[in-house]
């Protein structure tokens, strides 16, 4: 489920599915990109904060959905990160928790990143016979410099707000429990600075990338759907059922 919330010069969108770390699906997607495309038209709209409810961000896709899914039809993830990298409106993540998958690649479309100190992050894709997405293989070497891009892509390996912190993939780190209000602070700052000018200016620092990135978003997907039909990303999807239980965002799903 996904809550919106109108603050009057900003918008919160809260991603929100009980007992399963807020895993996104189909339909969690297209409303939040439906959210994206409306704000574009609210003259007021200074900027929306992302977060995700009860203490964690997004475990990232619910992959029991995942494996159903029919690669010959559009994917609302991938649109859901067009619209992200459209958006001249600035975003505003607030991380709690776990960030897994597209919960850290939907990040470096985001203008600002506040976390908790306890939040952990994992891109998992190439461990569960994936590859990167969410324009991840163009952007996070631009975040966080090429070394630390082919470690966090290419291992797997979670990593903890201090060292996303130290390699700029967050703006600041907050205590636990705190960084909604820390994001909150920062669109009561964008509220009184005048509307049009926060989307001109944030259209001219993303224009000479839209391209690129769009391009990016939809090249990764072509190779992602490939992977995600071969017999090693399904074993390796199915093993990581079998080792994790409970551990699922919906109790036999898992985190991509």
């Amino acid at each position: 489920m996904i809550h919106i919330s109108n603050k009057g010069n900003w918008l919160e969108i809260s991603m929100d599915r009980a007992g399963r770390r807020n895993a996104l699906t189909h339909a969690m997607y297209a409303e939040m990109t439906e959210t994206l495309q409306q704000a574009a038209g609210w003259a007021e709209c200074r900027s929306i904060i992302l977060s995700g409810a009860g203490g964690c961000f997004t475990a990232g896709n619910d992959l029991t959905e995942f494996l159903a899914y029919d690669p010959d039809e559009p994917h609302a993830g991938i649109a859901f990160l067009h619209a992200l990298a459209d958006a001249d409106i600035p975003v505003i993540a607030a991380v709690e928790g776990q960030a897994v998958g597209v919960g850290v690649t939907m990040l470096q479309h985001c203008d600002f990143v506040l976390a908790g100190k306890s939040a952990c992050f994992r891109l998992p894709f190439v461990p569960l016979g994936l590859c990167p997405e969410g324009a991840s293989s163009l952007l996070l070497a631009d975040i966080v410099g090429p070394r630390r891009a082919a470690q966090w892509l290419l291992t797997g390996q979670p990593f903890d707000a201090s060292e996303a912190l130290e390699a700029g993939l967050l703006t600041r780190v907050v205590e636990d429990g705190a960084a909604l209000q820390a994001a909150r602070a920062t669109a009561e700052q964008l509220a009184a600075m005048p509307a049009a000018s926060i989307r001109i200016s944030k259209h001219l620092m993303r224009d000479s990338r839209r391209n690129p990135v769009h391009h990016a978003i939809d090249n990764e997907w072509e190779y992602f759907r490939q992977c995600l039909q071969s017999e090693e990303a399904r074993s390796r999807i199915q093993q990581f059922f079998e080792g994790k239980p409970d551990r699922g965002p919906a109790g036999e799903g898992g985190e991509l």
